[in-house]
């Protein structure tokens, strides 16, 4: 079986890719004219569903697809579903944690949590659905130089060293990605038996 990632973020391919055994997987981008759906759903399941949905329309095959983003409590849960494009539309990752840490400028509560959701199409349209999420808190300034997006921010419960500080092993073992594929794991076990 193939599955299909549907995301060209390549920090999420890289940690999906380390995560799942057993499939084939390729990427959204290996299939020329394969769409990039507008995210404009409210929540990160919606997202996930209609990113899988419209790559497993396109290609024939079971697409997985990631939703995920940082949702800080001081701010109410923002940035949320808007994590990627919190600074703008173009933002770089920096651009975000910059716009991240004005907002927390002087705000002693720095209690957040990654949160992802997993959404797996098959290419008859059977949905499924899992989550994870990680506690933890937000620094002042970045640390590492590793990971992707607000790691080097971003200190899970329980350690002291952020996601960019923490080797790749360790953070697959605790992340909240690792966590919503741990939860999928028998659903795609399952899938094997699907052509495809």
């Amino acid at each position: 079986m193939t599955i299909v990632l549907a995301t060209r973020n390549p920090g999420k391919i890289s940690e999906i890719e380390a995560l799942l055994t057993g499939v084939r997987i390729a990427t959204a981008a290996s299939f020329p004219g394969c769409p990039e759906p507008k995210e404009s759903g409210r929540t990160f399941e919606e997202n996930a569903l209609i990113k899988a949905r419209a790559v497993a329309g396109f290609t024939g095959k079971t697409a997985l697809a990631d939703d995920s983003g940082l949702e800080v409590d001081a701010l109410g849960g923002a940035p949320g579903v808007h994590s990627a494009r919190y600074a703008g539309a173009t933002a770089s990752d920096g651009d975000n944690m910059g716009r991240l840490l004005d907002a927390l400028s002087g705000v002693a509560d720095r209690t957040a949590r990654f949160r992802c959701v997993i959404a797996v199409v098959a290419p008859d349209g059977r949905t499924w659905t899992s989550d994870g999420v990680c506690e933890g808190r937000i620094l002042r300034e970045p640390r590492g130089e590793s990971g992707f997006g607000y790691d080097p921010l971003f200190v899970p419960a329980g350690y002291d060293s952020t996601f960019a500080e923490l080797d790749a092993r360790m953070k697959n073992r605790i992340s909240h990605r690792a966590m919503a594929l741990r939860r999928i794991a028998e659903t795609l076990d399952a899938l094997k038996e699907i052509p495809g």
